[in-house]
């Protein structure tokens, strides 16, 4: 298993593991494509298992004039079902740290969970992330 950044030519895999995830119809795997290869302000990490991806992260980068640092801020997490139950997630998102961490003056990482999700809740409880009490608000 290798965890590492994606590619445009992981576009096929990640349209198909996108219309798992996120439903029918959300992006075209194109657009993927397009986006991989010209992309600056987010990192998507796949989970490579001899070629097949068996799920991905997205990490957002957030810079603001305010501040001297960087946010990241994990975005969508996820492995197919086959493949669950084995670390797959934990291993992403640490990947994911690690490289940011590195390459980037990084103030914090973030991330949003549904209150009902309690299997995420519970996976990056386990990595150190921490309920800081912050309200997420959105309008539509």
């Amino acid at each position: 298993m290798e965890i590492r950044p994606a590619c445009a030519d992981d576009a096929p895999q990640l349209f198909c593991l996108n219309e798992q995830f996120n439903g029918a119809g959300a992006t075209t795997a194109r657009k993927i494509r397009d986006f991989l290869a010209g992309n600056h302000g987010e990192i998507v990490f796949v989970a490579d298992c001899d070629g097949v991806l068996a799920g991905f992260v997205c990490v957002q980068l957030k810079k603001s004039f305010c501040y001297d640092v960087i946010s990241a801020e994990i975005t969508e997490v996820f492995v197919r079902q086959d493949f669950r139950r084995r670390k797959i997630a934990s291993m992403m998102i640490e990947a994911a740290e690690r490289h940011c961490r590195q390459s980037y003056p990084l103030g914090e990482f973030s991330l949003l969970v549904g209150k009902n999700n309690l299997a995420a809740q519970s996976l990056y409880e386990s990595l150190g992330y921490r309920d800081d009490g912050r309200r997420h608000f959105a309008k539509a």
